[in-house]
């Protein structure tokens, strides 16, 4: 296994920090606080990972003027006394044969509009309202939708190091045989290779050789790589807890005049979305910005996705570089541009890499070769 630095750990300041910006969020959103259940939230927040998810009731309080208070059942109290964002937090336990609905509600105000994490079980939102009947709910997604969207120096350091990992995996696939090899096979070398180079976990490993190319999300199967074909390759994952996700397309030998030429289009697209990338800027004009490449080529109806999506401790969060999306870019952001086309029953291409905005423009995190490589 590759041995790579290990991150400067969070701290319990960096937790407290992050705790108060999503209480003032919560309140610059209209609301009287945010819930927030188990999941990737809970843990950016307070560090703290339920050891199960279970029907038992976890949740954090945040609240304006009052202690973040996080909720839980007795038994799982030490695991969240042992959090790094703990000395931040009251912690309030409850025990079987109690309600825990009512153990929260003594938190929470009588009355009021709070932010509910999108992850919470709908059982758990319906005690809540069956204890507090003059409260009402509300989608945190959609109300603090840029929560977790622009990154400090150790989360950035995180999703390079990540990168970094995906591009080490990408230059040793290529250098592997592809012909004759089922997709399936070589999805499995690509996770095999992720996890050698620090990643703890493989959230995907797309193949997609010719004609399943064209299919963005193709789970890779049993067709067996052919020369000539155009082989999309898309994988990620999580290292030090943040996410990697990068796309090269490759060809098997020379391939036909019509895969050089598409692949010519995708790169200038990805290209001029990456020169879009400034303070300031809407999301949607990043995706205008590929989109009209594309379009002014012949393909506007054959790419058939938004040009990214952001990326942190869950591998899609906000925010998504498509059309309709007005949230300027700031300094901190990290997401994906992967513009591609797609041909159905022939072949698809897609680039993608990490960019995070800087203070003049975008960096990219992904930088392994977007020529089109040809592989044996």
């Amino acid at each position: 296994m590759t041995t790579h630095p290990q991150p400067a750990p969070f701290t319990t300041d960096d937790y407290a920090a992050r705790l108060a910006h999503a209480t003032k969020d919560a309140v610059r959103a209209g609301m009287d606080g945010a819930i927030v259940g188990p999941g990737p939230d809970l843990e950016w927040l307070t560090g703290y990972r339920p050891t199960a998810i279970t029907e038992r009731l976890t949740v954090l309080i945040l609240l304006p003027g009052d202690v973040p208070t996080l909720v839980v059942p007795v038994l799982e109290r030490p695991d969240a006394e042992g959090a790094v964002g703990a000395p931040a937090l009251r912690i309030v336990d409850w025990a079987d044969g109690s309600d825990p609905y009512q153990t929260a509600a003594a938190q929470l105000p009588a009355s009021g509009r709070f932010a509910i994490s999108d992850a919470t079980w709908s059982v758990h939102l319906l005690g809540l309202r069956h204890a507090l009947p003059e409260t009402t709910y509300h989608a945190l997604g959609s109300n603090l939708p840029m929560l977790r969207a622009v990154k400090d120096t150790g989360e950035l350091d995180r999703l390079a190091m990540a990168a970094a990992a995906a591009d080490e995996t990408y230059t040793m696939i290529v250098h592997t045989r592809f012909a004759g090899r089922r997709e399936s096979e070589v999805a499995a070398h690509l996770a095999r290779l992720l996890r050698k180079h620090g990643h703890e976990q493989v959230d995907f490993t797309v193949v997609g050789s010719g004609p399943n190319g064209a299919n963005p999300h193709h789970e890779a199967g049993d067709r067996v790589i052919e020369p000539g074909d155009a082989v999309v390759l898309d994988f990620g994952g999580l290292m030090h807890g943040y996410g990697s996700d990068t796309t090269r397309t490759v060809s098997v030998g020379e391939p036909p005049s019509e895969v050089r030429e598409v692949h010519a289009i995708v790169r200038a697209a990805q290209q001029a979305a990456f020169e879009a990338v400034r303070p300031g800027v809407p999301c949607a004009e990043i995706d205008r910005a590929a989109r009209t490449v594309i379009a002014e080529a012949g393909y506007a109806d054959r790419f058939i996705h938004r040009t990214g999506h952001g990326i942190g401790v869950t591998t899609h969060e906000p925010p998504y570089i498509v059309e309709g999306e007005d949230q300027p870019l700031v300094p901190g952001m990290c997401f994906s541009i992967e513009p591609g086309i797609y041909l159905p029953q022939r072949f698809g291409v897609r680039i993608e890499d990490i960019v995070t905005v800087t203070e003049t423009g975008g960096r990219r995190l992904n930088n392994t070769d977007r020529a089109l490589l040809l592989v044996e």
